[in-house]
């Protein structure tokens, strides 16, 4: 499938979670096999070119695409965890949301230094989540250049965020507004 047709497999929920929100909603993608299975070969293939060793994904939808193409390409997945998820000692890093404060974890032990990791999600906004877990990974030893995404929306300003901060970004599809 092209990504035009996956594009139409997002639907829009107008007014949620707040009034004036367009919430993109994956669950109509993530519903269709065909779609699935397209999206996680077009993040694989971007993510092979970018010569990853490993992928990381945030919890939680970044679980499904990240395990996905980890899968896809025979290599493993990083789990960038919510506090108090991982029965080992973690290391973490809090950052800002627009309403608050929130921290990601990840086990240490989970990247060999060195190891070039990818970071792989289903949406990037304000780039906030995705740059916390690109600081965590790299003070875990990793190199992260490279984050993929399956939705942009650029008026959010992410992608120029996770410019700054050396990290090459590529997304499958955009959608104004937010």
């Amino acid at each position: 499938m092209t990504t035009d047709e996956l594009k139409a497999l997002i639907r829009t929920v107008p007014d949620f979670p707040s009034p004036g929100i367009q919430f993109r909603d994956i669950t109509t993608l993530l519903s269709n096999g065909d779609g699935l299975a397209a999206t996680m070969r077009h993040l694989a293939e971007a993510a092979r070119m970018a010569g990853a060793e490993s992928i990381a994904g945030m919890e939680a939808r970044g679980f499904i695409f990240g395990a996905g193409v980890a899968v896809e390409l025979g290599i493993g997945f990083v789990p960038v965890r919510k506090p108090g998820k991982l029965p080992v000692e973690t290391i973490g890093v809090d950052y800002d949301l627009e309403y608050g404060t929130d921290r990601l974890e990840i086990d240490p032990s989970a990247i060999p230094q060195g190891q070039k990791v990818v970071i792989v999600d289903d949406l990037i906004a304000t780039g906030g989540t995705a740059l916390a877990a690109a600081q965590l990974l790299r003070r875990a030893g990793a190199v992260v250049e490279q984050a993929l995404f399956v939705i942009d929306l650029p008026e959010l300003g992410g992608v120029e965020r996770l410019r700054q901060a050396g990290i090459t970004v590529d997304s499958l599809m955009a959608f104004e507004g937010h």
